[in-house]
């Protein structure tokens, strides 16, 4: 169990991404039995974390995260989906005067909230959320460490969520977003700018969040129209 524990850690780190090294190789690694290694390779297989290919070799597979663009879901939804584990850690939070980020919103303070997103305690994005004074106040009443917000406005709130915008681009990380996400290089990642709005049109909340590209993706259903 300790094996599996430290190979997984590493594939989760990026340390193997794709063919993972011989049994060898981890023997001699850490010194262990070839009945050992086997035995934390086989619960890895099992746990879909890696996949036996014939003739090939034992290769990672792990699968993104997939958020399908169109449906306000929380970020605990989509993580236990996947059958994961999420979390989330609040890292900052506080009033906030003009920037560009509160620019979206139409207004000159806003009530920022910054926390770091987790799927069986790996961290995957950093999330950024700004709000009006008057409803960040009332959202710092609540803990927000592992808090689903959307569902903290509706139902605590009574803010009626009702349609979002969202721009997603491609980026290199700052110094700071890759060492919150668990990495001492910069690393590619998924930015992405949200402004909801409730039933009236008025504009709820702005989000400027990163996610790691390589463990979050983002799905969305095309149609061709007819006539």
């Amino acid at each position: 169990m300790q094996l599996k524990e430290v190979l997984k850690d590493k594939i989760l780190k990026g340390d193997y991404k794709e063919k993972i090294p011989s049994e060898r190789d981890f023997m001699e690694q850490f010194s262990v039995s070839r009945s050992t290694v086997r035995k934390a390779i086989n619960a890895l297989v099992l746990d879909g974390v890696l996949e036996r290919i014939h003739g090939r070799g034992t290769f990672v597979s792990l699968r993104p995260v997939e958020e399908w663009l169109g449906n306000l879901s929380t970020f605990n939804d989509l993580v236990c989906n996947m059958g994961m584990k999420p979390s989330i850690k609040l890292l900052y939070q506080g009033v906030e005067s003009a920037t560009e980020n509160s620019v979206p919103l139409g207004l000159t303070e806003v009530y920022v909230i910054k926390r770091l997103r987790f799927a069986d305690d790996v961290p995957l994005a950093v999330e950024r959320q700004y709000y009006p004074l008057k409803i960040g106040l009332k959202l710092a009443q609540f803990d927000l460490n592992n808090a689903a917000i959307y569902d903290l406005l509706e139902s605590s709130l009574g803010i009626n969520l009702s349609e979002a915008e969202e721009v997603i681009t491609g980026r290199m990380s700052t110094k700071e977003e890759a060492k919150l996400l668990g990495s001492d290089q910069l690393i590619s990642v998924l930015q992405t700018e949200r402004i909801i709005f409730d039933t009236d049109g008025n504009p709820v909340e702005y989000e400027r969040s990163v996610y790691r590209s390589d463990m979050y993706s983002f799905r969305i259903k095309l149609a061709r129209k007819r006539g």
